[in-house]
């Protein structure tokens, strides 16, 4: 069994409208939404192999904001360069690239990148909001074997969800 739990970062801030794309931080609210969304997963007792997210400021913060929560070490986030700018293809080599020895990954990125992506194995989310999370439990043994056909389940949460994942 593989599981991908795929995160959006959190809301990031435009109070410098001048900065660049790839070095905007996270809001206010993004900062308060990620230790929501991590504590959720801590409660949930998810304890990832690996956690790799965009080079972009805002998904290294969200990263490690929710490793904070998951005690997962900010020196052992992987910072992935296809990550930023992708197509949902590139997602899906990064994710086939995936060590076999690991067996759960969470991937930290943006949107409209991540909903293409999630399409690719389930049409039940229709939108990734910010700091919006979607697991999914595919019934394989390799990471390149993951597909619609062996999805096994799909969890998704965001923070105005009123009825979170257990």
């Amino acid at each position: 069994m593989k599981t991908l739990l795929l995160v959006r970062h959190a809301k990031s801030s435009w109070s410098d409208p001048t900065l660049p794309d790839r070095i905007r931080p996270l809001a206010g609210r993004g900062k308060h939404d990620v230790v929501k969304m991590g504590s959720r997963l801590a409660n949930r007792g998810v304890k990832p192999d690996l956690l790799v997210t965009s080079p972009a400021v805002r998904t290294v913060e969200t990263a490690k904001a929710i490793g904070k929560e998951l005690e997962y070490k900010h020196r052992n986030i992987a910072v992935n360069d296809r990550l930023y700018a992708c197509q949902p293809d590139d997602i899906l080599e990064v994710v086939n690239g995936f060590d076999d020895g690991l067996s759960y990954v969470m991937l930290v990125g943006h949107n409209p990148e991540l909903t293409d992506f999630v399409h690719l194995f389930t049409d039940s989310v229709a939108y990734m909001p910010t700091c919006a999370m979607l697991e999914l439990q595919f019934d394989v043994d390799a990471w390149a074997d993951i597909s619609r056909e062996n999805l096994h389940r799909a969890l998704y949460d965001f923070p105005k969800n009123e009825h979170p994942v257990a």
